[in-house]
């Protein structure tokens, strides 16, 4: 084998991310290998970690070569095992502490609270299978409205707004039924690690009860390297009106720039506070205009997936360039708006039933056809004809979504109005529907 060829496993890895990586400045020095099947972490809700790790280990260990570097571009599983394997093969990474310290939301506001409390909720751990629940979180100080999470919570998974007490009581059981999904393979990471007493008694079927923020909500992309902190964009999160749902992910940020700056100082700060090194990570936030407060929502210990495309289309190449250059001991070098487009978006084609049947989806040549009269575009069908919506994973508490839609304008406003018309001609059937 060539010695010079760096070889870099990715958990998860799939063909359309081995592109994007193979794209990558300096990726000719590399050779790119899978570990863990995508499937076992795309398509299913049960992750069975200590048999991953297993398997990771053993086909790490029977590689007839280097372990250069050990990756991956997805939240949990995968973001929770790769300090493990790589603390195993001697590979770059945060520790699994500092990790924690992000991923674990109750630690992490802990820790935060320890150096940005001003631009933090009120908040409280509290066990859903407790019945007294509702009133541990009110004797806490938190009273209607709030928010309920899990400890460990995936995408917007298992989120709630409360407003009243039978809302609690529909969140909880929710949570009864499906945070062990989540909790018992987070478990299995917690028992990896030294915690204090008082984070151990908050073990992964724990949730998180927090006061409502609310405002202009974004995403710092960053990365730490040798312990300095780099934000490199911002991203904005919009929502559908009136609902907690996504509407789109749009790059650059329309935060007014001292906005922007505020946000990277706190950003610094509390990553610095962490220990957090060498690798990619993100915050999200909220400005509240209003009271022209920043609000800390929560930390990622991965770049975000959904917007590889949003740097490449704006700023010429995607941002896994960052977690490629950290894994390999480089300072990344992320190129500033040399892309095609001057904005770009991810879209959220959704419904808002509580459960129906799928019998018609776009073909493979209308989507073609849209892509094409849409230069840039890219369309991914989430849903097969069918399909029952409520089996789809990773979805929030509000609604279904049956497409992502990749785009790129020559401004916000074009952008808009290119999606309408593209969404106007995704073509969706449905039965049985449960409004």
């Amino acid at each position: 084998m060539n010695p010079a060829v760096r070889n870099v496993f990715v958990v998860g890895l799939d063909d359309f991310n081995r592109q994007r990586l193979e794209s990558l400045k300096g990726a000719e020095e590399c050779r790119f290998h899978g570990v863990i099947d995508p499937e076992a972490v795309y398509d299913t809700e049960v992750f069975d970690i200590a048999a991953m790790l297993e398997e990771s280990t053993a086909r790490l260990e029977a590689f007839d070569g280097t372990v250069d570097a050990i990756v991956g571009y997805m939240d949990f599983p995968v973001s929770t095992m790769l300090p493990i394997l790589c603390e195993r093969f001697g590979t770059r990474s945060p520790t699994l502490s500092s990790l924690l310290k992000c991923e674990h939301k109750y630690w992490s506001r802990r820790v935060q609270q320890e150096v940005v409390s001003a631009h933090m909720p009120a908040f409280t751990a509290f066990d859903p299978f407790d019945d007294e629940a509702l009133i541990r979180i009110s004797d806490a100080g938190l009273h209607f409205p709030f928010f309920v999470k899990p400890i460990k919570s995936s995408g917007s998974r298992l989120g709630f707004r409360i407003d009243t007490p039978e809302d609690f009581q529909h969140a909880i059981e929710r949570l009864q039924a499906e945070i062990g999904l989540i909790a018992d393979p987070f478990n299995t990471v917690l028992e990896q690690a030294r915690l204090p007493d008082e984070i151990a008694a908050v073990e992964g079927h724990f949730c998180m009860a927090e006061a409502i923020i609310g405002g202009w909500q974004c995403t710092v992309e960053g990365y730490v390297f040798e312990g300095e902190v780099v934000s490199y964009g911002i991203v904005d999160s919009l929502r559908y009106p009136q609902v907690l749902s996504f509407f789109h992910y749009r790059y650059p940020s329309g935060l007014p720039e001292v906005v922007q700056d505020a946000m990277c100082a706190l950003t610094e700060r509390v990553m610095r506070h962490i220990g957090f090194d060498n690798s990619a990570f993100n915050i999200e936030f909220f400005w509240d205009e209003v009271q022209d407060r920043i609000w800390l929502l929560e930390i990622n210990t991965r770049l975000s997936q959904s917007h590889c495309d949003l740097f490449e289309k704006v700023d010429g190449v995607s941002h896994q360039q960052v977690a490629l250059d950290l894994a390999l001991g480089r300072r990344p070098e992320m190129p500033h708006r040399r892309g095609e487009f001057a904005v770009a978006a991810k879209f959220f084609y959704r419904v808002f039933f509580v459960d129906a049947v799928v019998v018609r989806v776009p073909s493979d040549e209308e989507v073609t056809a849209l892509e094409a009269d849409f230069p840039g575009t890219v369309i991914a069908l989430q849903v097969a004809s069918g399909q029952r919506l409520s089996t789809l994973p990773e979805q929030d508490s509000y609604s279904f979504a049956l497409a992502h839609v990749w785009m790129g304008a020559d401004s916000a406003e074009r952008l808009l109005e290119d999606y309408e018309r593209l969404a106007a001609r995704l073509t969706f059937e449905f039965e049985d529907i449960v409004g």
